[in-house]
């Protein structure tokens, strides 16, 4: 297993700034997600990584070896990109062994191979099939194939599941994670769809504006995210004005008991208060207590497994969330009283 670093990694295209000052360590056998909104230098970051860009600062170091000044060819890494790829003209076995082909392994080899792929990825017996003879999924599985076909030092994978549908993308994204597994390869994956990268990675990058905004485990991003913009960024979030008072916080006029406030914030300092929707608890208007907010129910959502209650607190909008059996019948119109536990409650800097 190989293990990567990018250190003050950065790249200028002109004036215009497509990834800033990256410092990054990619641990063996790890599958690492950079996740963010379009734009963001996520691509640009794994092009580097490739070889495909060339950056305009800093170094990219595998196993300790600085590979910066290596073309991509010459890396030893395995690719997936968004568009897969594959030659239409080709068979799948021709596919799978093209990257062998061009080193100029014999056509034995090839050939045992191709066959050791087809199984590793669940296609036996589907070498001589065209690629268009394939469905989404399959072809999907052949490229990974070709990608592992020379036992690359690290596997990139460019929003390889993209255009597959809603239900084939989520069957995917549990079999290209259980197949990492096994081999145990070190592998970036980039991805815009927050559910696909909380699914599959053990570390996830957000990135935002450029730079890495925070690096962590799934649920630590979920749960502890470093700012407002990866609050906002991944998951629905309710996030509300407040302000610090005390131990807690005021919003909208109303004392809110938090677990903990973060260091440097001072008494009046303008801060955020996230509380997640499945935190929240709608309860009778004529149940009164602690961090509880006076609300109008606005819109109510039946999503089949969970019921969302969106209410308004004054002029802020909050959205609940809970199985059909823990959230009280009410419509829109009702006046309703919502809870936050303290526990619950996250503060961040405005």
């Amino acid at each position: 297993m190989h293990d990567l670093r990018l250190e003050g990694v950065a790249k200028t295209y002109g004036t215009v700034l497509a990834v800033e000052q990256v410092d990054l360590h990619v641990r063996a056998g790890e599958l690492v997600c950079f996740l963010g909104p379009s734009g963001c230098g996520k691509t640009t970051l794994l092009r580097i990584v490739a070889g495909l860009e060339t950056p305009s600062a800093g170094r990219v170091v595998v196993d300790g070896r600085d590979i910066t000044p290596l073309p991509s060819h010459r890396r030893e890494f395995g690719m997936v990109f968004q568009s897969l790829a594959l030659f239409g003209h080709l068979g799948v076995g021709e596919n799978i062994a093209y990257p062998l082909r061009i080193r100029g392994v014999p056509a034995e080899r090839r050939r045992a191979r191709v066959e050791e792929l087809l199984a590793l990825v669940r296609l036996p017996g589907v070498a001589d099939r065209r690629v268009t003879q394939l469905s989404g999924g399959q072809r999907q599985r052949i490229a990974i194939a070709r990608a592992l076909a020379m036992d690359p030092k690290l596997l990139l994978l460019d929003e390889p599941l993209s255009a597959l549908d809603a239900k084939l993308r989520e069957a995917m994204q549990i079999e290209l994670r259980l197949l990492q597994q096994r081999l145990g390869i070190t592998t970036i994956l980039v991805t815009h769809d927050q559910r696909e990268a909380m699914t599959m990675a053990d570390r996830i990058v957000v990135m935002g504006n450029h730079r890495i905004q925070q690096v962590g485990t799934p649920l630590e991003i979920y749960r502890r995210p470093a700012n407002t913009f990866v609050a906002d960024f991944i998951g629905t979030s309710n996030l509300l004005p407040a302000r610090v008072a005390g131990t807690g916080v005021r919003f909208a006029g109303h004392p809110i008991a938090v677990a903990a406030l973060p260091p440097g914030l001072s008494e009046g300092a303008e801060a955020t208060l996230l509380v997640r929707p499945e935190e929240l608890h709608v309860l009778p208007a004529a149940a009164p207590g602690p961090n509880r907010l006076p609300a109008t129910v606005a819109f109510v959502r039946d999503v089949g497994s969970l019921v969302e209650v969106h209410v308004d607190c004054g002029d802020t909008r909050l959205v609940t969330a809970g199985l059909r059996k823990d959230q009280p019948a009410v419509a829109p119109g009702d006046t309703v009283q919502v809870n936050l536990p303290p526990e619950a409650c996250l503060v961040l800097a405005a």
